[in-house]
């Protein structure tokens, strides 16, 4: 096939993804963790008669059967809260902060008929249809990250038909981890890779490209939770070069990932090109060439730790 396939909606596209995951006999069930883009009733119902296990962030407003009444999982888990059904799990971090996950879960059913979103490829335009189905009872695992003082800093709702043997505390982490992961795709989306505008024509090249983005994502991954006095002065270095504006305040974090990778992208190139020019002579040149652009040179300060003596 010269060309790829082109699924009829991102979702569908992830089906053969499940069969291929599910026939490579790895040994442990295969368990599909998915975002909101997920959320959809009809792939519920779908995934479910093709026995494939799923672990989907629910959006707040989806409108389900709880206690025989139609309610949003939003209004499931405020319930659940107020009965003080959350158990205390584990310690995890939030933005590089130590923190604790609560969880509490019950079953809800998924009554409603699904709506399906496809684009004519001939007009362009978007066509809807209402497919009925019938009741998906599922499980809602409520995931709840608190800080110290038992503010909530995320809640995630995730739908699921996992089995009771795997409990909601793991449920809740496997997504807690996903989520994790998802901080590598925004390197990947922005500070300088951006990957979705990537042109490669082959499997291979664009394997080749993705290696070192990767490599570089691990880069700044360590980089930012290196705790020497260098690898702080390094931070300050190339969120300087990102030109990214970084929150202010007691508790803001002094950096973000996206921004020391969009810095090391500036800093490699420039180390670079210093192998070919001296410092003055690049001064002159800009001088010479683009008259205003420079501010004099700051005095030479001594820096702490880097005299003789």
């Amino acid at each position: 096939m010269d060309q790829p396939f082109q699924a009829p909606s991102v979702l569908d596209g992830l089906e053969p993804v499940m069969n291929h995951v599910a026939g490579l006999e790895l040994g442990r069930p295969a368990v599909f963790i998915i975002d909101r883009e997920a959320d959809s009733v009809g792939h519920y119902r779908q995934w479910s008669a093709s026995n494939r296990m799923v672990l989907i962030r629910a959006d707040d407003d989806r409108k389900v059967l709880y206690d025989l009444k139609e309610q949003t999982l939003g209004e499931v888990a405020d319930e659940l809260k107020r009965q003080g059904l959350f158990v205390e799990t584990t310690d995890v971090l939030f933005e590089g902060k130590p923190a604790r996950q609560f969880v509490a879960e019950t079953t809800v059913v998924l009554h409603r008929p699904a709506r399906t979103h496809r684009v004519d490829p001939k007009t362009g335009q978007a066509k809807h249809k209402n497919i009925a189905g019938i009741p998906l009872s599922l499980r809602v695992v409520i995931s709840e990250i608190r800080d110290e003082l038992g503010k909530v800093l995320a809640r995630w709702l995730l739908l699921t038909n996992l089995p009771e043997t795997v409990n909601a505390a793991i449920a809740a982490l496997w997504y807690y981890w996903r989520w994790r992961i998802e901080t590598y795709h925004k390197l990947l989306k922005g500070a300088g890779q951006q990957i979705e505008c990537w042109q490669q024509e082959t499997a291979q090249v664009f394997a080749r490209r993705l290696t070192v983005a990767a490599m570089a994502g691990v880069v700044v991954w360590r980089l930012a939770r290196e705790e020497s006095p260098e690898a702080a002065e390094m931070r300050e270095v190339l969120v300087r070069l990102s030109g990214r504006q970084m929150k202010r305040g007691k508790n803001a974090r002094p950096l973000t990932e996206p921004a020391l990778l969009a810095g090391l992208g500036v800093l490699v190139p420039m180390l670079e090109l210093l192998m070919h020019y001296e410092v003055q002579e690049l001064r002159d040149l800009v001088q010479a060439t683009l008259p205003g652009i420079l501010r004099p040179p700051p005095k030479k300060t001594r820096r702490p730790g880097r005299g003789s003596g």
